[in-house]
């Protein structure tokens, strides 16, 4: 799969599941416009990208393309805390 078919299919994947997720009484929904990548790489016949939305939910998402078997495995995170840690 070329490097933008993967990423249409992952932001398609992105707002299905984001949609599905969101709390029905806020009456908000998302399109393809609000997830945008935040890093993606292709090996060989495999591709892997992490995506987020503009939604301050905190969540983002990582889709990884398997080339030999035509799956993509989806992952989705919530960010709990970020600090520096001094050494």
């Amino acid at each position: 799969m070329d490097s933008q078919k993967f990423i249409d299919k992952c932001k398609e994947i992105v707002v299905k599941y984001t949609n599905e997720h969101l709390d029905k009484s806020d009456k908000v929904n998302i399109n393809p416009d609000d997830v945008f990548v935040v890093w993606s790489t292709k090996v060989l016949q495999n591709n892997k990208a992490l995506l987020s939305t503009t939604l301050f939910d905190g969540m983002y998402y990582e889709l990884t393309f398997n080339g030999d078997k035509q799956e993509i495995y989806f992952d989705a995170y919530k960010k709990w805390e970020n600090k520096c840690i001094e050494i």
